[in-house]
């Protein structure tokens, strides 16, 4: 029965059942993932979300609930109707667009929306790109065709607020107006419990998708925004001087002079080349597939090859952050968003310019994207070029300048830059969209072979810039670093926590190398955060500050890699593997051999690192 004391009611249903069928669509556009829940699965998922779809439609009545009390304060002459439907439909198309949005960034991404995109707001062409092998023009019909579909259920739920019924006085109205406000307190914190309501409560299945699906995107937005500034560890599994026990026995130091010695000269140029998200899966000299990466392959014999390399995380500018200082990355955030943490990193260049190294940095995109560039600058280069400092007739990338300009600007560069350097190339064209400036070499509009073609681009590329540089007089006395900024689920569609995901290329070559060292096989198991250690230890230089790096080249360390993905950390030993999720607190796959010893071993590395962050 529709009357003016039910209207309140009324609105939070509406909210309630909006969440509902936005779930609905969640799991219809992921349809893949359906495949492989167990039955039952999709029930109880409804049923555990009800608990944040309720939390969000509190949220969402809070203004409108107040409006309600004012307009009983108030009187008739108050336009309380207009000003319960503005709010409600601002909060529709914003959400809305929250819930669209997240379809395709969980096909992408693998986590649910949350305060990620913001980082990359300030440069909006590059989040374009980013996303431009999305489906718009199904995006945006799904936009239009939910904005419709609220629409019609807030007339039929809600409707139009019926006047005050004859008799009942203001001062009932307020009473009852301000009951159902308080009352609010209840779904808004999940319930009547001591701890309000958090991921961790609509958590319930071993399935990392099951967990995902019963998130609400808009509260899972807004806790992420309230989260970003907090001071406290949410991965507090043990007392910190039990996990930096723990994690100071993977760093224990082994005989300073074992090291195996890779170079003719101590002091050579650096050429330090960053692959934009070449996985290991595409890399056939590491059981890749085969033909997509003939330059990498073909160097094999020539290089030092290491086999069994981990990205530290899943975005560029958490492996930047681990390939030049050797940092680890963290679950729900990026310590680059912060300068002044950055600041007190450790970097590459900077221990290189104190050896007397002059350095340039390339990348043929925008340096402001996810906040890169302040990271750089903090870091000493002496210069930095990036995308407005390319022609414009040479930006024929929805990113920038493809990489065959990079590396042909970097060719040019380097027949006048300032011998020993430190030169960083950062590669971009085989991130999405995919779009390169060549014939398709894999046939297919999927977009695994759109990723193939990519990566075959670049190392196409990478084979040219390398043919000339061989040529060059500054050849025979440099080190060429090649490495990925981190992997990608393609091809095969890899989970966001999958260790497959995160293995990574890592090549020693140039004509710096001894003759002995070319062809040579390091199966040791590590991390990018490795790679500035080993890297220093070669140019025997110290990596004392670099406390999260060890020298991958050095007997007696304890091999390891430990990467992060949203809400969760994976631990690969020789031994064994296992990732574990953050927020439900259990582990969401493993292999057999796998102990508590171990688990708990995953948990002090993230524990400590995220505590380390925080006092950056």
């Amino acid at each position: 029965m529709r009357n003016r004391f039910t209207f309140q009611p009324r609105l939070f249903c509406f909210w309630l059942a909006y969440f509902i069928l936005a779930r609905l669509l969640f799991l219809g556009y992921q349809a893949d993932h359906l495949r492989g829940l167990a039955v039952g699965t999709v029930p109880r998922l409804l049923w555990y979300g009800l608990r944040l779809d309720a939390s969000a439609a509190a949220y969402l009545c809070l203004l409108p609930f107040v409006v309600f009390l004012l307009g009983s304060l108030a009187g008739p002459r108050f336009p309380m109707e207009k000003l319960v439907r503005f709010p409600t439909a601002v909060a529709g198309v914003v959400v809305s667009f929250m819930v669209v949005s997240d379809l395709e960034l969980y096909r992408a991404w693998g986590f649910r929306l949350d305060a990620t995109p913001l980082q990359y707001l300030n440069t909006p062409s590059e989040m374009l790109a980013s996303a431009g092998a999305a489906p718009w023009a199904l995006l945006l019909a799904l936009f239009v065709g939910l904005l419709l579909l609220a629409w019609l259920l807030y007339n039929k739920v809600v409707g139009s607020l019926p006047a005050l019924p004859n008799g009942f006085g203001r001062g009932r109205a307020v009473l009852v107006s301000l009951l159902y406000l308080l009352l609010l307190i209840v779904p808004l914190r999940g319930g009547v419990q001591q701890i309000p309501v958090n991921q961790s409560d609509v958590y319930f299945s071993p399935q990392p998708f099951a967990n995902h699906a019963a998130l609400n995107v808009a509260w899972n937005v807004v806790n992420a925004l309230a989260q970003q500034g907090a001071t406290d560890n949410p991965y507090q599994y043990m007392p910190d001087t039990t996990a930096r026990r723990l994690v100071q026995q993977l760093y224990q130091p082994a005989t300073p002079d074992s090291a195996t010695t890779l170079l003719r000269v101590p002091r050579p140029n650096v050429l330090f080349i960053i692959l934009e998200s070449f996985t290991s899966k595409l890399v056939g000299s590491l059981g890749g597939e085969r033909g997509v990466t003939p330059t990498l392959d073909s160097l094999q014999s020539s290089s030092v090859l290491f086999t069994n390399i981990y990205a530290a995380g899943d975005r560029s500018q958490k492996g930047l952050v681990s390939l030049l200082s050797g940092y680890p990355n963290q679950p729900n955030t990026s310590i680059i968003k912060y300068p002044r943490k950055t600041e007190q990193l450790p970097q590459l260049n900077r221990s290189l310019q104190a050896a007397g190294y002059s350095s340039h940095y390339y990348y043929g995109g925008e340096l402001a994207f996810a906040n890169m560039k302040s990271y750089l600058v903090a870091g000493g280069y002496d210069r930095i070029t990036e995308r407005t400092d390319f022609r414009a007739k040479e930006q024929n990338s929805k990113w920038g300048a493809h990489d065959h300009i990079l590396f042909r600007r970097v060719l040019a560069d380097l027949r006048t830059q300032q011998q020993p350097f430190f030169v960083t190339a950062f590669t971009l064209s085989s991130h999405e969209p995919f779009d390169v400036p060549m014939p398709t070499r894999f046939k297919g509009s999927s977009e695994a072979d759109q990723f193939r073609n990519s990566v075959y681009y670049t190392d196409h590329a990478l084979g040219q810039f390398l043919r000339q540089a061989r040529q060059q007089p500054w050849w025979n006395n440099t080190l060429i670093v090649l490495v990925a900024d981190h992997g990608h689920a393609l091809p095969g569609n890899s989970p966001n926590h999958d260790p497959a995901k995160f293995r990574i290329p890592l090549l020693f070559t140039g004509g710096a190398l001894l003759p002995a060292a070319r062809g040579r096989i390091v199966p040791e198991l590590g991390s990018q955060t490795d790679v500035a250690a080993t890297l220093l230890a070669q140019l025997h230089l110290p990596a004392t500050s670099y406390t999260f790096s060890r020298n991958l080249l050095q007997p007696g360390t304890k091999p390891f890699a430990f990467y992060c993905f949203t809400d969760g950390f994976g631990l690969v030993t020789p031994a064994n593997t296992f990732t574990y999720d953050n927020a439900a607190r259990q582990v969401i796959s493993k292999t057999d051999s796998v102990t508590n010893a171990q688990l708990r071993l995953g948990q002090a590395y993230q524990q400590t690192t995220f505590e380390d962050f925080l006092h950056r």
